[in-house]
């Protein structure tokens, strides 16, 4: 059986080229994706350079924890350090969103908490799936976007194009 599953792409270190690599790397393993629009957003939790971030749907008959080792092996296979700290620049950061609509807390957390609270996640899942409703908030992404406080942080949609090879 297939899982619908939303992945949160980020980077600040050469991000054009990593979020390319990470989208090429996800076709590769998962096919078809769903992009939304590419974001510029301010770093959240310590001083740095703006990020680049976007989120992407697949459907997968992997495992919670095989996406999961998935990740973690495309980040360091893109130069992401094992135990880097978590607020600080990075070529590449893949995060698990959502697996369906499973609710726990391991092998991580699902939903991720980054859904609601960082702009630089919420509208993208919005622009990606505005109909799909939280698991534990039972709100659409489009509801909790439109509901967000928007001064929180700052971020842009810019340009960005990329095609699987």
């Amino acid at each position: 059986m297939s899982a619908r599953v939303f992945i949160s792409l980020g980077s600040n270190i050469e991000p054009q080229r990593y979020l390319k690599v990470a989208l090429s790397e996800l076709s590769y393993h998962f096919g078809e994706l769903t992009l939304s629009s590419v974001f510029d957003s301010e770093a959240v939790g310590f001083d740095g350079s703006n990020f680049l971030n976007m989120v992407v749907a697949v459907d997968t008959h992997l495992s919670i924890s095989e996406v999961i080792f998935l990740f973690k092996r495309i980040e360091q296979e893109n130069g992401r350090q094992v135990g880097a700290k978590k607020f600080a620049p990075r070529t590449l950061d893949l995060d698990l969103l959502l697996y369906d609509d499973v609710v726990t807390l391991t092998p991580v957390e699902l939903p991720r908490a980054e859904i609601t609270k960082n702009a630089f996640v919420l509208w993208p899942m919005a622009e990606v799936a505005p109909d799909l409703m939280h698991p534990v908030l039972e709100r659409s992404y489009q509801a909790l976007w439109d509901e967000y406080d928007k001064t929180e942080q700052n971020l842009w949609p810019v340009p960005f194009a990329w095609s699987p090879s």
